[in-house]
Formats: C-alpha cells, structure tokens, sequence
C-alpha cells in the first residue's frame, strides 16, 4: 500500500473558504499550505485528524509498555489484564 503525498497549496488560495473545506472533507491526505514556497501550516478533515491522532495515542500506550517491560514490568497476558480491570471497575471492559 502506498501512502499518498501531501496536497500542497499557496496561502492565496485560502480566499476560496468553500473551496478549501471541500478539498479537506474529501482529501485522505493533509493539505500543506505554503507562504514564499515554503510550508506555513497544515489543514485536514476532523476525520483525518481523528484518525491520525488515535494512531499517536496507540504507539504513545504501546511504547509506554515496551519501556515498561525493558525497565522490569511484568507482562500480562490478555485475558489476566481484562479480569484485573473488570475486578477494578466492576463492569465489561
């Protein structure tokens, strides 16, 4: 799977407010907004940028347990770890 580049577009064309909101709810990708040829600023759709920052979050949380378990943590298999919060929140996890 390839990942598509970046739209790129001059800060003048921010003057078509309809335009551009149309562009970011149908792009996949961001949209990098140039001053002088060099990028300004970066504008997306709230999905694209749900979706990117729930992917931050997940590498956040997983490489807080790799460094977790490289300082000595213990691992916990999955089923363990779903009756510990269960038993500590007393609802389905």
């Amino acid at each position: 799977m390839t990942q598509q580049l970046p739209k790129i577009i001059p800060v003048n064309e921010l003057k078509n407010t309809a335009n551009i909101m149309k562009t970011c709810q149908e792009s996949q990708v961001p949209i990098v907004i140039t001053k002088n040829g060099y990028g300004e600023a970066v504008m997306m759709s709230i999905k694209l940028y749900e979706e990117m920052f729930a992917k931050v979050q997940a590498a956040t949380l997983i490489n807080a347990g790799l460094d977790g378990i490289e300082n000595g943590a213990e691992p916990m298999e999955g089923k363990a770890f779903f009756e510990s919060m269960r038993a500590k929140y007393g609802k389905e996890v």
